[in-house]
């Protein structure tokens, strides 16, 4: 779901990287989404049909919002205004996406991204607190450069720690769900005496990547890892 925030045009990236890792993604618009990216670009990067006006919907769908609900494996709403966090809060449905989300049984990732002042304002915390409580999954901003040219907190997280945890929530029904494993990743290095040891050049990419498909399958992991340049991975 999309949104009509200035960080829509990051949802296109994401829905990018998730098409071509295998996924079948879905797009659902509001009308103000529309303002900030065209269905058009969606529709091109993921080869499906763009849902926007429940009124005037394509042939692919049959009964909108409710086939798209029980097709859904996750809801992922990338931005997430403060609006749609209302909405959502209220129960209200009074347009595509928010009948959507009203009527899955899929579990919902919620990215918020807005003005700072909105972000921190109570109505807004009460109504993550309430998605929260409801079992929805919240990735919190960033802090950041906002749209306003202040720096402040409301930022949307960044892309891979957004695809990141969609996988972590769909790893919870995984083949590894309540498994514990331990990954070591990286060069060791065994002392010979206190000047010389013996080791190895080891990147630890391998490491990193057992431990990342371990955690998208469901697995609850802990990484060893030696000193390593990569980026650390949310295990």
């Amino acid at each position: 779901g999309i949104t009509g925030g200035i960080a829509a045009y990051k949802a296109a990236d994401i829905a990018s990287k998730l098409t071509q890792a295998g996924a079948r993604v879905d797009v659902v618009m509001t009308e103000s989404a529309t303002k900030f990216i065209a269905p058009l670009t969606l529709r091109s990067l993921t080869g499906r049909a763009v849902a926007v006006n429940m009124f005037e919907l394509a042939s692919e769908f049959k009964i909108g919002h409710i086939e798209l609900a029980e097709a859904a494996d996750i809801v992922a709403i990338v931005p997430a205004t403060a609006n749609i966090i209302a909405k959502l809060a209220a129960g209200i449905s009074d347009d595509m996406l928010t009948c959507t989300v009203l009527a899955t049984k899929a579990p919902v990732v919620v990215a918020p991204a807005m003005n700072v002042n909105m972000f921190e304002n109570p109505v807004t915390q009460d109504n993550l607190a309430k998605l929260k409580a409801r079992g929805f999954t919240i990735v919190d901003p960033a802090c950041g450069r906002l749209a306003s040219g202040k720096i402040g907190l409301g930022r949307l997280a960044e892309t891979e720690t957004i695809i990141c945890t969609i996988k972590q929530v769909l790893g919870r029904s995984g083949d590894l769900a309540g498994k514990r494993i331990v990954v070591t990743a990286g060069g060791t290095q065994e002392p010979i005496d206190p000047v010389r040891h013996i080791g190895n050049r080891s990147s630890g990419k391998m490491g990193y990547a057992v431990a990342e498909a371990a955690r998208d399958r469901g697995a609850t992991v802990s990484l060893i890892t030696a000193p390593t340049s990569l980026p650390e991975p949310a295990v």
